[in-house]
């Protein structure tokens, strides 16, 4: 749209309804600042925007993870990032948060081993282990966050699993004990 004043384009569109009748005004720059507009000027595009936005925010979680390191080897994320080889075992733990997000894009969403397990460990054992682990890192959080009703429940599940590994490991180990 263009202004009603010169052909420049339109950058205020005001709309007034006096008495049922309808009054359309459209206003270069120029001509809305005398007509009193305050016009602000344009910051760009809203994808411009938005792009400026996402790689702030892509640089500011790139540089924080970039700077953590591993307390064992010390390799910092970057690092890694360079060579492709973690340090440690320890590395898995310390970049846990960063690694899961590559592993689910690789793996087309999969953030679960669901492959060959060893037939002596026992499926149902190896599943209450898992669920354990998971279990111990909610509940590291759940203190970390003050919200310790929800750290109480944690527990108590925890507390309810942990009889059941114990009973599972023991009938495990009844076996090779007899063999010997």
């Amino acid at each position: 749209m263009t202004c009603d004043k010169c052909n420049k384009p339109a950058v205020v569109h005001e709309v007034t309804i006096k008495g049922g009748k309808k009054a359309e005004i459209h206003l270069c720059s120029e001509h809305a600042a005398e007509a009193g507009f305050v016009v602000a000027q344009p910051a760009g595009t809203i994808n411009q925007l938005l792009k400026q936005f996402v790689i702030s925010q892509g640089a500011a979680a790139a540089g924080a993870a970039s700077k953590k390191a591993c307390p064992d080897c010390g390799m910092t994320f970057a690092q890694f990032r360079k060579t492709g080889t973690l340090g440690c075992t320890q590395c898995y733990e310390s970049f846990e948060e960063e690694l899961s997000l590559l592993i689910e894009r690789a793996q087309n969403g999969g953030t679960h081993h669901i492959g060959k397990r060893p037939a002596r460990a026992g499926r149902v054992g190896v599943d209450r282990q898992l669920e354990v682990r998971r279990l111990v890192r909610e509940l590291d959080r759940a203190v970390a966050a003050e919200q310790y009703e929800r750290a109480a429940e944690i527990r108590d599940r925890l507390n309810m699993l942990e009889p059941e590994i114990e009973e599972d490991l023991q009938s495990r180990a009844a076996p090779r004990a007899a063999d010997q």
